[in-house]
């Protein structure tokens, strides 16, 4: 082809015009180096402010705490701010960044709900299940183990939060049906109060776990141990470390739903975690966290990059508003097994960092992040509430500071530096901690009781897929 004056002057245009939209596109996105905790800091700042912009509870009127919803009102059900409370906590911790620490304290001590400061407010009754509970009691016992600034002393303080919510699951724990397990659901009259599922008892557990190790107070652990091998009993947990996600009561909980979420093994391998911290590293312990990550990992992380496999899908995303947030729990749940598990700490970083890579590739220059991590661009989901995306990110950027002396450190008991104070009588008028009963053959055996069964479990198992994990199921 011949070129002449004219075509070489297009060109050169064309090129100079090509060049000049990449330039745009590549300055339209986030830019992190992960190797330089200033710029980590500077872009977790962005996203922070971001996710914030979705919260208007101290705004004159407007109830402190609690993101917008629940559905009709707005998208948010009340569990997910507690988790963004946390992850909040989280960021000062990671960052050293206060700018949150007010709203995020004001929040957790109102919503926490006095006098029986357990987080049970009445205004959640008709959507409050045993793992919404727990997501709040999981962000007060964060708090205690990082040393978050403590409220006033008129207030109540995060150990004895985390404790009463402990105290109220435990007087609702039962061995009636399935021989043990919380329900999903506090209410009867709550849809969901047949299923005993796994993020309810998962959440009991991690607070649990966590409480053992901060007090040192063995009945904890009793009840971490009898949790576990209930879960395992019925199935939940498998030999090959899937975390299934429930069964219900009228089929003694053997139809098990297969569907896998990653909050569930976010929230076991944490306490796994910490089990091997206190116990100074028992075999047991060890093991389930190890079989634990390799699974996860194996599962939710193709290609290095986190995936929410139940409902991102190649060709669609069908996930909810809920699990729109997941991605966030694992970061965080994995950066304190590195910590608390330290044979696990070439591992998980190596993952966590490839995952933030692609989390970073799906946001926008103004923090602005997408859902899908593994797609290298921003992927413009904001139809299922965008703060579960500002979360995640805001997680996966803040985890990638882990290497800090402070974070290193570990989270803190009452006798390395933990200040909070607790009452291992919180909400209630509780006598004392109840020690659980031995788990029996039969409970172990729970889950083997599926033949007659198999038709009614399948069948179940596709309709509550279909459904979703979601407080609106």
């Amino acid at each position: 082809m011949r070129w002449t004056t004219a075509s070489k002057a297009t060109a050169l245009l064309s090129a100079l015009l090509l060049a000049a939209t990449g330039i745009n596109a590549q300055a339209a996105k986030l830019q992190v180096d992960l190797d330089s905790p200033e710029s980590i800091k500077k872009a977790a700042k962005m996203v922070a402010a971001n996710l914030i912009s979705y919260y208007h509870g101290d705004e004159p009127g407007a109830t402190p705490g609690i993101l917008p919803g629940p559905p009709p009102g707005g998208p948010y059900y009340w569990w997910q701010a507690g988790a963004m409370w946390g992850t909040y906590v989280d960021y000062w911790f990671y960052t050293g960044d206060d700018t949150y620490n007010d709203r995020a304290m004001q929040s957790m001590v109102f919503q926490a709900d006095a006098p029986v400061n357990a987080y049970m407010p009445p205004n959640w009754t008709a959507s409050l299940g045993n793992d919404d509970q727990g997501f709040w009691g999981m962000a007060a016992m964060l708090a205690a183990e990082v040393n978050f600034p403590n409220p006033p002393k008129d207030q109540p303080q995060w150990l004895a939060l985390a404790q009463a919510v402990f105290n109220t699951q435990v007087a609702r724990w039962e061995t009636d049906y399935c021989n043990g397990g919380l329900r999903w659901q506090v209410e009867h009259t709550n849809g969901g109060y047949d299923y005993k599922n796994t993020i309810a008892n998962g959440v009991f557990l991690n607070i649990a776990s966590r409480l053992a190790r901060y007090t040192n107070n063995e009945t904890y652990a009793k009840w971490v141990d009898t949790t576990w091998d209930w879960m395992n009993g019925v199935g939940y947990i498998t030999k090959d470390y899937d975390v299934l996600d429930g069964g219900h009561i009228p089929f003694n909980c053997t139809d098990l739903n297969p569907v896998q979420f990653s909050a569930n093994p976010a929230i076991l391998i944490h306490a796994a975690g910490i089990m091997y911290n206190y116990t100074n590293g028992e075999e047991k312990w060890r093991a389930r966290v190890a079989g634990l990550l390799n699974r996860t990992v194996e599962h939710f992380f193709p290609d290095g990059i986190m995936v929410e496999r139940a409902c991102e899908l190649e060709d669609r995303v069908q996930c909810n508003v809920d699990q729109h947030s997941f991605k966030g729990y694992m970061h965080r749940a994995l950066a304190t097994v590195a910590v608390v598990a330290p044979f696990t700490f070439n591992d998980v970083t190596r993952v966590l960092r490839s995952s933030t890579k692609g989390a970073v590739s799906s946001c926008l220059a103004d923090g602005t992040c997408g859902f899908r991590w593994n797609t290298g661009a921003y992927d413009e989901d904001v139809s299922h509430g965008p703060a579960g995306q500002q979360m995640s990110a805001l997680a996966a950027l803040s985890t990638m500071l882990i290497e800090q002396q402070r974070v290193l450190n570990g989270p803190l008991t009452n006798k390395t530096g933990g200040t909070s104070q607790g009452d291992p009588n919180a909400g209630q008028k509780f006598q004392g901690l109840k020690p659980p009963r031995e788990i029996t053959a039969g409970d172990k055996a729970g889950a083997a009781i599926v033949t007659v069964l198999v038709l009614a479990s399948f069948v179940g198992s596709v309709v509550w897929m279909g459904m979703g994990w979601s407080e609106s199921s």
